[in-house]
């Protein structure tokens, strides 16, 4: 079940609608690791929450499922369909940078896979990550492994209607001008920038701000924190009012890192989401 999300890329050209924004609420299953890691929250109490927290969707992060077998897969479909919970997208641990020529083809398996998981939990968009620079690795090199890795998994991936979106994460991707290089050398509508406001590397000549507009071509899922990874207050009204004049549409979803215990941090996010979300959006 999905309410948004496809990339705004050059496919929407046509769109009347291209500019009009459309901004979900949601939360990744990640923000309660604590509690879903080894008990006592449940994936399907995850569930459940967003419902009390008024959330339109939840990005299932992959690492706490009980099980990927098929019938465990589609009881989480099910009851998400039942609670009127959108399923925004689930996420790996999948990183693509791998200096072993081995190991890349053990990582497009191991993508492909969880495509088929997505797939089953009938969600739209899959989250992966580059990886950090290995040691006497040029960053070059990195991007063309990437490159190759998300051209093949985007074309299994796009049998299934299903888009994988390559996360601006520490390491190779923490400049926008690496991940608009991959998109455009990617050049597949089932690719996207899963696109985290906390991670971009300020430059001489782009801030974190800056760079997440860059991005926004090519965003399909968005992950919302508070701070800057420097520890900076991100000013989250800026960053939707950036979002609304892309004419964005997809989920704005909180994934929460910090101190606080997370059973009263994330409800005070996701109602800070909820509001911008409805201040922002054009509909």
């Amino acid at each position: 079940m999905s309410l948004a999300g496809a990339a705004q890329g050059p496919g929407e050209a046509g769109d009347s609608g291209k500019n009009m924004s459309r901004l979900f609420s949601g939360c990744c299953a990640y923000s309660y690791r604590k509690y879903l890691q080894h008990g006592p929250m449940t994936m399907e109490e995850f569930i459940e929450k967003a419902v009390s927290l008024r959330l339109d969707g939840v990005d299932m992060t992959g690492y706490y499922y009980k099980s990927t077998d098929e019938p465990y897969l589609a009881s989480l479909r099910h009851l998400a369909y039942r609670k009127g919970v959108a399923f925004s997208g689930a996420a790996c641990g999948a990183t693509m940078v791998q200096a072993d020529a081995a190991k890349r083809t053990e990582v497009g398996t191991e993508i492909r896979k969880w495509v088929d998981i997505t797939d089953a939990l009938g969600a739209p968009h899959l989250r992966i990550f580059a990886g950090t620079l290995p040691s006497g690795v040029t960053l070059q090199q990195s991007v063309d492994w990437v490159v190759e890795a998300m051209k093949t998994s985007c074309d299994y991936s796009g049998r299934k209607g299903i888009t994988i979106g390559i996360e601006d994460h520490s390491g190779v991707t923490q400049r926008a001008d690496v991940c608009l290089e991959i998109m455009h050398r990617v050049n597949s509508p089932y690719a996207g920038i899963n696109l985290d406001i906390t991670h971009f590397v300020p430059t001489a000549t782009a801030d974190g701000y800056a760079q997440i507009e860059a991005c926004l071509p090519y965003a399909t899922n968005t992950h919302i924190r508070e701070e800057f990874d420097d520890g900076s207050p991100i000013d989250l009204d800026r960053v939707w009012k950036i979002f609304a004049k892309a004419g964005f549409k997809g989920f704005m979803s909180a994934e929460y890192e910090g101190k606080e215990d997370a059973a009263t941090a994330v409800p005070r996010l996701t109602e800070k989401i909820r509001t911008l979300c409805a201040k922002y959006s054009s509909v």
